[in-house]
């Protein structure tokens, strides 16, 4: 029974176990804790309430650590007070059930009413207080701790480091009796995360045996601390990876912009034939695939995708989703939702197809989305309104996304974050509602960051508006002080209201702080091959006929363009631009 529970075989199982002569208390516990193991919870208590069953505390235990292990709490807090005996795994399993619920108060009544505390009992609670951050309950009850094992200590340190008190994560490190390479991992992600590398550095270099793990560890902090390179390093240096190893490294050079690099780890790693890509990596690399539009890649990628058990991966689905739509390919991306990898919807591809029509100006077709996902009885979340919002500004569609954003206030299920309220600024700076949008970033954001201020000024470029837009260029300045766009704005807002002086003061200014802004860059790929472009660039070799039509597009946006005021600078640089 055990080895056909073992194998998934729970027919052949209870087929066995139904011709037993004799059938005693391990011969129940082994079948029920088999069909738990299948996820077959209800077959189990149907044989547990069985009246000829025969249990003890260990089938008891077993049926509780089912209900736990599904999440079911409130069945297994019944079970538990109905066990006619416990023993000590069954008051650690109903603690640990309470904790992963995060119902930690309960699993701490629980753990204090318990009358043989073991050291597992002491290392679930304090683990549980230290995942909600109420470090110092859980070293409180570590010092009360009659006899403590590296699990203890190591929980400990992890939890010290979490919470920023790196000090003392330190000294409790040192004052371990014994340390296995998890508590060196606990320390050198605890100095990671602390923006403390070196400190991470030279502890994984006195690490007395290191394995896989650790040395992702370590690459990951080298990551999160901006240093990239010398995490290539480290990744080179690996004598063994997995596919963590490589995930980690593709990450690392997407979060960093360089998704050329991720593309070639990923064609590196799936060179090595004894590592498979998982979700993550699919995730990853889809990304750089999106952030480079890369369509022939993310193609391939997907290619790939579908011959692993991730094709029906919602979130594997939803950054297809996102690759299709950035490499413009929006039909591509529909039709996936439609009809595509996987057989229901969820709240992340229906957010996911929303941000793609955000992405593409498609603020109708948004709206058409939003509202048959309501229909279908879906409830939005912040990220389906983040994506509705945008997609309602982009199209120009002001009236609809105000109406949109005050029925997100006055609905209170989704709590309001500062990228619904940078959608708001964009739509009020569209509409000429400067004031407003001053008004909300003033009162009502607690601390606004630049990417407000950076929308507020955008609309007041848009708008000549000088005296708002002059605030909003101050408090980029000092936000954003190395961010020339902001000097470039604000000259253009004085520019395009004839305060020629002020614009040149600011141009003055950028020059002597010695910024330069970016110059615009694009690319397309055609027939295999990149085609670059940069504002200025002469160096293609069909810059005449592609001069030509572009001098014939700005003709015909000329007579279609609405009578907004055009600042000399403007027209320098898009003759410039033209004429190279």
């Amino acid at each position: 029974i055990t080895k056909l529970g073992k194998d998934g075989r729970i027919v052949e199982a209870r087929k066995v176990f139904d011709e037993m002569a004799v059938r005693d208390e391990i011969a129940w516990t082994t079948l029920i804790s088999a069909y738990i193991k299948c996820g077959l919870i209800e077959e189990a208590r149907k044989l547990f309430d069985r009246i000829d069953a025969k249990k003890n505390v260990v089938t008891w235990t077993a049926m509780l650590g089912g209900y736990v292990k599904l999440g079911r709490i409130r069945e297994a807090e019944t079970l538990f007070d109905e066990m006619p005996h416990r023993n000590a795994v069954s008051w650690n399993t109903m603690i640990d059930g309470y904790a992963q619920n995060d119902q930690v108060d309960s699993a701490l009544k629980l753990f204090e009413s318990m009358p043989g505390r073991t050291v597992v009992s002491w290392n679930t609670i304090i683990t549980a207080l230290v995942k909600c951050g109420r470090i110092v309950e859980a070293k409180t009850l570590f010092d009360q701790m009659p006899r403590r094992d590296v699990i203890s200590w190591t929980a400990m340190v992890a939890g010290l480091s979490k919470s920023g008190m790196i000090h003392e994560a330190r000294e409790l490190f040192d004052k371990m009796p014994v340390r296995n390479v998890v508590s060196w991992n606990a320390m050198i992600t605890g100095f990671a995360q602390n923006k403390r590398a070196e400190d991470a550095l030279d502890l994984f270099k006195r690490m007395p045996e290191r394995d896989v793990p650790s040395w992702n560890t370590m690459i990951t902090g080298l990551i999160h601390n901006g240093e990239i390179e010398r995490a290539r390093d480290l990744f080179n240096e690996m004598p063994q990876r997995n596919v963590v190893s490589w995930t980690t490294m593709i990450t690392g050079y997407v979060e960093d912009g360089q998704n050329e690099e991720a593309l070639k780890i990923f064609s590196k790693m799936m060179a090595d034939d004894e590592i498979k890509p998982n979700q993550a990596t699919f995730v990853s690399v889809l990304g750089a695939c999106s952030d480079s539009a890369g369509l022939g890649e993310g193609k391939q990628i997907h290619q790939v995708i579908c011959k692993t058990p991730y094709r029906d991966d919602r979130f594997v689905a939803s950054a297809l989703i996102n690759m299709y739509s950035k490499c413009g390919e929006l039909v591509t991306a529909r039709k996936m939702f439609d009809d595509g990898l996987w057989s229901q919807r969820d709240l992340i591809s229906w957010n996911c197809m929303i941000a793609a029509y955000a992405h593409h100006g498609c603020g109708k077709e948004a709206i058409t989305l939003f509202n048959e996902m309501i229909q279908l009885g879906f409830k939005p979340d912040d990220s389906t309104f983040v994506g509705l919002l945008s997609a309602c500004s982009h199209a120009g569609l002001v009236e609809e996304g105000l109406e949109y954003f005050s029925r997100l206030v006055r609905d209170g299920s989704v709590q309001l974050k500062e990228d619904h309220f940078a959608c708001l600024i964009d739509l009020c700076g569209r509409a000429g509602r400067l004031e407003e949008a001053f008004d909300c970033i003033e009162q009502v954001v607690d601390k606004p960051s630049a990417c407000l201020w950076g929308a507020l000024l955008a609309g007041c470029n848009y708008h000549g508006n000088t005296e708002i837009g002059k605030v909003a260029a101050e408090k980029l300045f000092e936000l954003e002080p190395d961010n020339a766009g902001t000097y470039s704005l604000l000259s253009n807002i004085y520019a395009s209201a004839g305060k020629w002086r002020d614009a040149a003061r600011v141009r003055l200014e950028m020059k002597e702080e010695g910024l330069k802004k970016q110059p615009g860059c694009s690319w397309i790929e055609v027939g295999n091959t990149f085609h670059v472009f940069v504002v200025g660039d002469k160096s293609h070799c069909q810059k005449e006929l592609i001069n030509s039509l572009l001098l014939d597009l700005h003709s015909k946006m000329k007579m279609k363009r609405s009578s907004s005021v055009q600042n000399d600078v403007d027209r320098t640089q898009g003759e410039d631009f033209f004429e190279g």
